[in-house]
This record gives C-alpha cells, structure tokens and sequence, in this order.
C-alpha cells in the first residue's frame, strides 16, 4: 500500500516488533521486505505503532490481517486474534470508516464481525465490513502485493465498500490486475478453495510418486508429461516432500470442519486424503534414512539439509524438513541441520538438534544426508567435496540434485 503511494500506518500488538519495524528491520527473513520498510519510511508513507487508537486517528481504512492458526483439539481457525483486532477497533473509531479482513477466515466471519462492531460502534458512527484475501506467496510477497495475480473483494450490499477499494487499489487495476467483486461469503471462502486446490494438486503428483516407486516407474518424467497438457500445466505438480507452513494444512482443515458444520462434510471428504497423503510423505523420509542405515539409526550419524519449509525464507511453522529431523533425533539418530536463513528459529524449536554453519560441515562424518528444502545452493555443492561417513546414502526428497554426479562421487541414492 505505501509503495502505490498510501500513507500507511503498521500496528502490531508486539512491541518489540514494532521497534524493530521503526528501526526499518525486517522481522522475519522475506526477499525485498527489509528494502520495502526502509523505502516506505524514507518517503514518509509508511510508520509503526502499537496504538489502535492512534490508527483510528490515521485512517478510516483498516486492514486486519493477523494470524488465524489452527484451533487448538479442533480442526476450525483460531480466530480470536481477528475478533479481538475488530472488537479493539471498533471501540476506538469516531468516525465513518472500512474494516477489511484480509486474514484467511471461514465463511460467515464477516458477518460476525459486522454484528460485533454493530455492538460496540459509538452512536451515529457507520463502520462497513469487508473482505479481500491475500493470495501471496511466501518467498514471492512483496512482488505479488504489488502486482497481485487478483483482486478479490466481498462486500455487503448498498456498500461504498467496492468504490473505496477500487480507488486504493487503482494502479494495480489500471496495469490489468483482474478484479471479482462479490459477497462477503464467496471472497471468504476464495482463500480456502485456492488453497485446497493448490494443496490437491501436491499431494496428488506426491501419491503418483508412491504409485511410480511400486510400479518401478519414473515420476519426473510422468510429472513433466502430465504438466504438458495445458489443461493441467506444471505449476505444483513437483513430487516431493510435500507442503508445509501455516497456510495450506490449516486451510483445508478448516474447509473440511466448515464442510461438515454446514452438512455437506461429504463433498469435501477427499481433502482429508490429501492431507493423509501429504503427513505419510515426511514419514517416508524418514522410513528411507532408516533403511539406508539397515534398520536401525541409533547412534547413527545423519545430516539434514533444510529447516524452513520452503526455500528463500526463514520460515518454520509446520516445516517437513523439521519434523523429518526431529523423528529421526527421536529414533536414536545424532541428525546435524543446516539451513542457510533458519537456523536460529529452528535452533529454538528443535534445541535437541545439531546445527552446522554450513553445508559441508553438516555432513562431515554423516552415514545419510537428508535434502529436505530446496534451496539452490544445495545444488551447487560438489559432493566430491565432501567428508561423509563409509557407504554414504543421498536421501533426495526435493528432487533437485543431480543424482549422476553424486553416484560418481560415491554415493547411493534413495529418491523419495
């Protein structure tokens, strides 16, 4: 919003994040993010606080986008934290304004909310609810805020909600960004069904892998053929160790309990499949690391490549390549992880690991290594290089080494 030229104010309920914010540093690693804070402060468009009440006085736009994690003993969102941002702002607004969820929330959240904010606006002041989820992606957020691949907005009828949003997302619209405007439901649930989608599509090409280890069938070279037809393309159809983060797990564990709250649990049943396939490939991670080492890892040396869940990014929430290292640890293994960006946060997690500065260091002595997250400079290592342990097995979960050049340098290689 500061970069289309919006004075915006940032308000985090952590204070701590908030002085790092307007010490223009990044609290978490994501590509751009750090230069996007310090070119917004310099231009004066974008500032920090801790204080609803002096965002009320900035704006009369309010975007709520704070976490909606899983419930804890249930599959629904946790959405206490969006309840909480809208009861807090609708306390302390004076004047007309526009409350927009961008959080991924269920259908009917919205709603909810107009009925809260109903209770407790002062008299004679009018705040309008509605809805526009993100659809970034982590490692890519700051190009795809900028540029988005959509524009969704869900409004409520009679509304000067749409002309508002039109207005603060005009040049995005004027560069051609598709715009549905729709009710406040329908925007609700495009976040879910996008990643429900997105989520089918992985675990569908991860269970192909399974089908193609069993058939003695190559599974590279049957994705790249699916992903010709241009019906089906070959975005998310690279088989793996499958997803993690806070988003596509949660999200289509919601969907399916909203499914089932509404009646129609049946129409969605397959998702859980999905999530099954996409939890048993970590297991068969780990399943491969043990057979590598004849069946019994005690002791065993092992090293990880990867602890964030993706490439590029710092993030760990929900991350395969953890949960890997952490079931092997379990099993008796002395596992050694190195991940380029997040190792301090993995380091806080999973303390009863072994982290390496570098990537070499990681397999010194090891009996397996384990490629768990795609980073690129995985790929540009030269495994002749390297000091592994007698008879040394590559665990390739991420597909992206070159297995020949590891075979001549000695190793043996389980492809996942």
């Amino acid at each position: 919003m500061a970069s289309l030229g919006h004075h915006v104010l940032g308000v985090d309920a952590n204070q701590d994040t908030v002085a790092a914010l307007q010490a223009g540093r990044a609290p978490f690693a994501e590509p751009g993010l750090a230069e996007a804070i310090t070119d917004g402060a310099a231009t004066g468009h974008l500032t920090f606080t801790d204080s609803y009440a002096q965002a009320a006085r900035h704006a009369t736009v309010h975007f709520i986008a704070v976490p909606t994690p899983q419930r804890t003993g249930s599959d629904h969102h946790d959405l206490s934290d969006v309840y909480a941002a809208a009861d807090t702002l609708a306390g302390v607004i004076d004047r007309d304004s526009l409350i927009v969820v961008k959080s991924s929330v269920p259908a009917g959240t919205c709603d909810q909310i107009a009925i809260r904010i109903g209770q407790l606006a002062p008299a004679g002041v009018r705040i309008e609810v509605a809805a526009s989820p993100d659809f970034m992606r982590e490692g890519c957020s700051i190009a795809d805020v900028r540029r988005p691949s959509r524009i969704v907005l869900g409004v409520q009828p009679d509304g000067t909600a749409e002309q508002t949003l039109r207005e603060l997302w005009a040049p995005c619209l004027a560069d051609g960004v598709p715009l549905v405007v729709t009710d406040l439901r329908t925007a609700e649930l495009s976040k879910l069904a996008a990643n429900a989608f997105l989520a089918t599509r992985i675990s569908f090409v991860n269970a192909l892998a399974m089908f193609s280890n069993a058939a003695s069938a190559n599974i590279d070279d049957l994705a790249e053929v699916i992903g010709h037809d241009a019906r089906i393309g070959q975005h998310y159809l690279a088989p793996g160790l499958g997803f993690g983060g806070s988003c596509l797990s949660k999200d289509i564990r919601g969907f399916v309990a909203l499914a089932t709250d509404l009646g129609v649990g049946h129409s969605l049943e397959f998702l859980t499949a999905v999530d099954d396939i996409n939890q048993a490939r970590r297991a068969q991670a780990v399943d491969l690391a043990v057979k590598a080492l004849g069946g019994d890892p005690d002791g065993q040396p092992i090293a990880v490549w990867g602890a964030a869940f993706k490439p590029g990014i710092d993030d760990i929430r929900d991350s395969p390549a953890l949960d890997v290292a952490a079931c092997l640890h379990q099993a008796g293994a002395h596992v050694t992880v190195y991940d380029p960006q997040a190792t301090a946060h993995a380091r806080v997690e999973h303390p009863e690991l072994t982290y390496a500065t570098d990537a070499a260091a990681a397999v010194h002595g090891a009996r397996v290594l384990l490629h768990l997250t795609a980073w690129p400079e995985f790929a540009t290592v030269d495994p002749a290089v390297l000091a592994p342990g007698p008879e040394p097995t590559l665990v390739d979960t991420r597909h992206g080494l070159n297995r020949d050049r590891w075979r001549a340098a000695g190793w043996a290689i389980s492809v996942l």
